[in-house]
């Protein structure tokens, strides 16, 4: 959050109402992008693969996986659209926007993403899923591998019947 405000800072002091700025302060806030854009793909970038490689359980994990990938394309492609636009018309704000962001991305990691160090991938649901605080309310009590070999018994009967 703190590069973006700077960023958002520099910005809204200096930059004139013909939207230009001076050359100094032009060559800090490349130097700071690139240095956000740097930081970004050592910290939160690769969050969104290794989050869903390590939460999902094995039974959903491929449909869980896709999906994800799916929401991280079409927010890139939201945002590459939009942002040109934004930034003519928030101008320094935008940073602040994304800033905010970050913020809530922040909020929701520290409390709502669960620790699964150490935690197999067979155990994520049992161990980690079902016992925290928040996701819990979410998780049924059902045991998955009952109910895929109910479901297996049910396909077996149906085709024995055709």
């Amino acid at each position: 959050m703190g590069m973006q405000g700077i960023i958002g800072i520099i910005l809204l002091v200096n930059l004139k109402p013909t939207g230009s700025i001076g050359q100094t302060d032009a060559v800090i806030v490349v130097l700071l992008v690139c240095l956000f854009v740097m930081c970004f793909a050592w910290s939160w970038g690769p969050l969104g693969w290794l989050i869903p490689s390590e939460t999902f359980p094995l039974e959903t994990r491929t449909a869980g996986f896709s999906f994800a990938v799916s929401a991280n394309m079409l927010f890139t492609f939201i945002i590459a659209q939009s942002f040109l636009s934004m930034l003519c018309k928030m101008q320094a704000g935008i940073f602040f926007f994304f800033a905010a962001w970050i913020l809530v991305a922040g909020v929701f990691a520290l409390y709502l993403m669960p620790e699964t160090k150490g935690v197999p991938v067979d155990d994520m649901v049992e161990r980690v899923w079902k016992q925290h605080w928040f996701w819990k309310s979410y998780m049924t009590e059902d045991d998955p591998d009952e109910d895929l070999k109910q479901r297996k018994l049910e396909m077996a009967a149906s085709t024995s019947r055709s």
